[in-house]
């Protein structure tokens, strides 16, 4: 089966079916529920004594390994690896798919990671150096590599076709869902399960990030040290979590009978081709990415509703996107940003918030943004001061949302956005 250009600018890619497992909760639907109490789920971490920063978000009660996976397999996956594979099997059993009787030849899967398993090879590392050669795990290329997450829902699923890695730092699960969709616009597959996963809250990897100043310094109250938005903010908390959406052509999920959450009708992306670690100044080739994806989709910023922004709680990539959000829809669509109850999870944010606009799409509710007070208001209802934009804050609101778009943006100058639209 082909795909004409021609054809291509016209096949619609539905959002079918989501998996999600984060801080907030096990499932899509609890961890919707702690997305919208605006609570943040920050905590001291034990496994951080003795860092700099010792507070992270980590899933509750999460230990994949001790029945979760079945099968006898998941000793030989990393968590991020483990957690992808329960979020795409949720994903799928929410779009009434079963892969025991679909074509896995025309069953693509794309799953992103940012550090993929930069645990396990933290701890194989120690283990080296105090014991010797003998006592590294022969599972430690499998469980580290980051295309292993693709490859094993690849196999629990048995989907046989294209399966894809997507590296891109903090919008890896968002490059996923753009290169998903591609995929069944071009008619390489019939069905793409997609998104992305991470799970490296480690000391090496949290003292990395603090000693290059990302992280909070808050760590007499981790509960207010993610604020997106805010006058005071001064880093992200670093998270982990998984998110996988099962993507089809709209065509092929009403033939049976699905209506979906959103439409994917577009997505843009851009490199800043800047700099390692800073955002472009001024944004610009972000906005470019923001308009390639609403031209993608035939729509016009005007058109805008709703922005679920990339918002990580740091100084300089909070003011770029707010300024981003000001310039280019200057109507003044809502936003959240959920990174201030889940913290952030790197390679897995784009997924989860892709997801989490989905359902906000699908319920006609917009979560408030955590430990960002109504009493920062600026000219704009929920406006900070300096920035021009309406951030919910407090409770949820009702609010009807037809376009949301969804910011991703990545070290290394990453930029993807996602325009989901009402079914």
């Amino acid at each position: 089966m082909t795909t004409s250009a021609r054809q291509r600018s016209t096949v619609s890619v539905s959002v079918t079916g989501l998996g999600m497992i984060t801080p907030a909760g096990i499932g899509r639907e609890a961890t919707w529920a702690g997305v919208r109490t605006a609570r943040s789920t920050a905590a001291t971490d034990p496994e951080l004594k003795g860092c700099p920063v010792d507070f992270s978000c980590r899933i509750p009660d999460m230990t994949p390994e001790q029945g979760r996976i079945g099968g006898g397999k998941a000793w030989r996956m990393g968590r991020f690896t483990q957690l992808a594979v329960l979020a795409a099997r949720e994903a799928v059993a929410d779009a009434g798919l079963d892969p025991a009787s679909w074509n896995g030849a025309r069953v693509a899967v794309v799953i992103g990671s940012g550090l993929a398993g930069a645990a396990h090879l933290e701890t194989q590392t120690l283990r080296h150096h105090q014991g010797g050669p003998d006592l590294v795990s022969p599972t430690l290329v499998p469980m580290l590599i980051p295309n292993m997450a693709a490859g094993e829902v690849s196999a629990d699923l048995g989907a046989h076709g294209p399966s894809l890695a997507t590296e891109t730092a903090c919008a890896s699960g968002a490059t996923a869902l753009a290169i998903a969709r591609g995929l069944l616009r071009s008619g390489a597959c019939d069905i793409a399960v997609a998104g992305g996963t991470e799970a490296a809250v480690t000391p090496v990897i949290a003292t990395g990030f603090a000693r290059m100043g990302a992280l909070s310094g808050r760590v007499a109250e981790p509960g207010l040290a993610s604020r997106p938005f805010a006058a005071d903010r001064d880093g992200f908390v670093i998270a982990e979590g998984a998110a996988v959406l099962v993507l089809e052509r709209t065509a092929d999920a009403r033939a049976r009978g699905r209506r979906g959450y959103a439409r994917l009708a577009g997505a843009g992306l851009t490199s800043d081709a800047h700099h390692p670690t800073a955002p472009s100044p001024g944004g610009e080739h972000a906005e470019a990415a923001l308009r390639a994806a609403l031209a993608e989709a035939g729509l016009s910023p005007a058109d805008v509703d709703h922005v679920n922004a990339h918002g990580t709680s740091t100084p300089l990539n909070d003011r770029t996107e707010a300024e981003l959000i000001a310039r280019v829809l200057p109507h003044g669509p809502s936003v959240t940003a959920p990174k201030g109850v889940l913290g952030h999870s790197l390679g897995a944010a784009g997924a989860v918030e892709a997801a989490l606009t989905a359902l906000t799409i699908r319920d006609s509710r917009i979560a408030p943004i955590a430990n960002l007070g109504s009493s920062e208001a600026g000219s704009a209802p929920g406006a900070r001061p300096g920035f021009d934009i309406d951030c919910v804050t407090g409770s949820v609101r009702a609010q009807r949302v037809e376009v949301a778009v969804s910011h991703s943006f990545g070290f290394g100058g990453h930029n993807v956005v996602l325009v989901l639209t009402a079914p």
